[in-house]
C-alpha cells in the first residue's frame, strides 16, 4: 500500500486537511493500483485502490476555528435540534 507525505491546515478540533501532498511513497506491489509496478492493462482487477495514512504530515497553518466538516454539525445547520 502506498503512502504520502503532505501538508496541511490542523483546525481546533483537531482535525487535519492536506493543502499539498508533497510526495508519494511506492510500496513496489504489482496489486497496489497506485505504484509503479501495477500493469497498466490490468483490467477489472482486485488489486489495493487505496493509499495507506500519511508517513508525514507537516502543519503549514494552525487555526482554533473548527473544519468544515465540524463547522456544520456544531455551529451551522446540523447543530439545530429538529422536531
Amino acid at each position: 500500500m502506498c503512502n504520502l507525505e503532505t501538508e496541511g491546515t490542523k483546525y481546533g478540533c483537531g482535525h487535519y486537511q492536506v493543502t499539498r501532498k508533497v510526495r508519494k511513497i511506492d510500496c513496489n506491489s504489482r496489486y497496489c493500483t497506485h505504484s509503479i509496478r501495477h500493469s497498466p492493462d490490468c483490467g477489472d482487477c482486485h488489486c489495493e485502490r487505496y493509499l495507506g495514512p500519511d508517513v508525514k504530515e507537516t502543519i503549514t497553518f494552525t487555526t482554533p476555528q473548527y473544519c468544515p466538516s465540524c463547522q456544520y454539525w456544531f455551529k451551522g445547520p446540523g447543530s439545530q435540534r429538529v422536531r
